[in-house]
């Protein structure tokens, strides 16, 4: 925890600024970046662009461990991934920065929390609450993930290092109590706030533009996934008191065509294309960046299995397609010893164009298509009022609006009307499971976080493990390991959680 400080995307503007002679002036240099810099209406594009950014390109792992994507034919095996023998420094990005050079900079979460802190001091300091309700939505954003990967967390300790180098850990059900508490206010906040006392916002707002009720649904929608991420701690108990506030609350979800996503102005130049066209499918010159994430030859026979034409739009034809397989997948784990069978330019790259549509698109944080999924559930649990099977269609639908499937209304109209358990309402004796495997088959490459959730949360879908040879029984982490850096700079805190498993060590909410 000691090598927090300011996101490195904001250092680069500053610096940016500052890389002339007078940069070396003792006199005091404006282009320094200084607290008194660090305006809310510069830390706002910044933070939103990053959070966007991690949520859309930081889950790779989850999607392999989760059928959706597997290792192509170019590469030989790739451990831990596959073989789920974690270790202190798999995926430790999340928590600590990783690569910080100025070609791909990856920052932490706790790096954007920290960023979001200091605008919300600062707002706070001059009044202008709609920063600060922004800043609050963001906490409980990233510190959502920490807690889903890692469950207790540095929390209440974590982002005051002034006090605080070592910060002790708080638990993951107490985070999310007062991650809750935190979109109480934030929600206040947002309804009674007063544009002119929030200078920039419009610009700086790179999401809604200032739109205090779209940011009021969208804390609507994030209640609503905290509160869904335990419905199994909650069991036949809901949680009144919640439900009761985003009802009071009047704005409702986000809903069809209301996806949250950012756009700081992304151009087909170096470092300024949309992070998950970049990731995924061509850099700024056109090159194809991404040869390893390949379709999951599980996810892409559900989809061929059950006539759902979405496989087109999540995932590309195989550029070079070998004996008439146009779609062509791999098998998580495969270890294929004929090294003439098929390559990454023989089969199916990732970012379908239903997903990498252009570099300059938005990118999304909280997709419609999810929203809708989290409605269907809580309405079949009996949480919100509502027709359940109405929600789930409406869910289904709009995943195929989303991609932008031909006619896509009429498609999903026909694939609903199937009989097939796997689609059918009327057919299903388990309507949770219904809807989360849909919820599943919806968010491919759009949130390849939110099913290794629900896996863990509900056993939804049963996807099948890893065939590494080297996984010596192992099965699908139930969470990671706390980084390295906890235990070379924080190492009484961390050992305070005692032995960690990634085996055997489940989050809080996973029962």
């Amino acid at each position: 925890m000691k090598n927090l400080k300011y996101s490195f995307l904001i250092l680069l503007v500053f610096l940016a600024a500052g890389c002339k002679d007078s940069f070396f002036d003792i006199n005091d240099n404006p282009n320094n970046p200084t607290d008194e810099s660090m305006q809310p209406n510069l830390l706002l594009p910044s933070v939103l662009n990053a959070t966007a950014s991690k949520m859309a390109t930081s889950y790779d792992y989850a999607a392999h461990w989760m059928g959706y994507w597997a290792r192509s034919g170019s590469y030989g095996p790739s451990n831990p991934l596959e073989n789920y023998d974690l270790t202190t420094t798999y995926e430790q990005d999340e928590w600590v920065n990783g690569n910080t050079t100025v070609t791909y900079p990856t920052v932490s979460w706790y790096d954007i929390l920290m960023d979001a802190k200091v605008m919300e001091r600062k707002a706070t300091e001059e009044g202008q609450t709609f920063y600060v309700a922004v800043a609050k939505v963001i906490r409980s954003i990233g510190f959502m993930y920490l807690v889903d990967q890692y469950n207790n967390v540095p929390y209440t300790q974590a982002l005051n290092m002034e006090e605080y180098i070592s910060p002790a850990y708080d638990s993951g059900q107490d985070i999310y109590n007062d991650l809750l508490l935190q979109l109480d206010e934030a929600a206040s906040l947002f309804a009674s706030m007063d544009p002119l006392a929030n200078p920039g916002i419009e610009t700086a707002d790179i999401m809604f533009h200032g739109d205090a009720q779209m940011w009021r649904k969208l804390v609507n929608t994030q209640r609503l996934k905290l509160l869904i991420r335990q419905s199994e701690v909650f069991g036949t108990t809901p949680p009144a008191d919640q439900l009761n506030a985003i009802q009071a609350d009047g704005s409702g979800f986000l809903m069809s065509g209301e996806t949250a996503e950012v756009n700081p102005g992304y151009a087909e130049d170096e470092y300024k294309q949309n992070p998950f066209y970049n990731t995924y499918l061509r850099d700024h010159t056109g090159t194809l960046i991404d040869n390893f994430n390949r379709a999951n030859n599980y996810l892409l026979d559900l989809y061929m299995d059950n006539d759902d034409i979405r496989y087109q739009y999540v995932f590309n034809a195989a550029r070079e397609p070998l004996d008439g397989n146009d779609y062509f997948g791999y098998d998580f784990g495969f270890v294929d010893p004929n090294p003439d069978n098929p390559k990454g330019v023989n089969s199916s790259e990732v970012a379908g164009p239903g997903l990498a549509k252009s570099p300059t698109q938005p990118q999304w944080l909280f997709t419609s298509v999810e929203s809708l999924f989290l409605q269907a559930e809580a309405t079949q649990r009996g949480w919100i009022s509502g027709d359940a099977h109405q929600a789930y269609n409406d869910a289904v639908t709009e995943s195929f609006i989303w991609l932008g499937v031909e006619n896509a209304e009429d498609e999903a109209a026909g694939y609903l009307a199937q009989s097939d358990n796997i689609v059918s309402w009327d057919n299903a004796g388990d309507k949770i499971n219904l809807i989360i495997t849909q919820k599943y088959l919806a968010l491919p490459g759009i949130n390849n976080f939110e099913a290794w959730v629900d896996y863990r949360r509900l056993g939804i879908p049963n996807v099948p493990l890893s065939l590494s040879p080297s996984r010596n029984g192992r099965h699908i982490p139930l969470r990671l390991l706390y980084p390295q850096n906890e235990y070379s700079y924080n190492a009484e805190n961390v050992a305070a959680q005692g032995t960690i498993d990634a085996q055997t060590s489940a989050v809080f909410w996973d029962k």
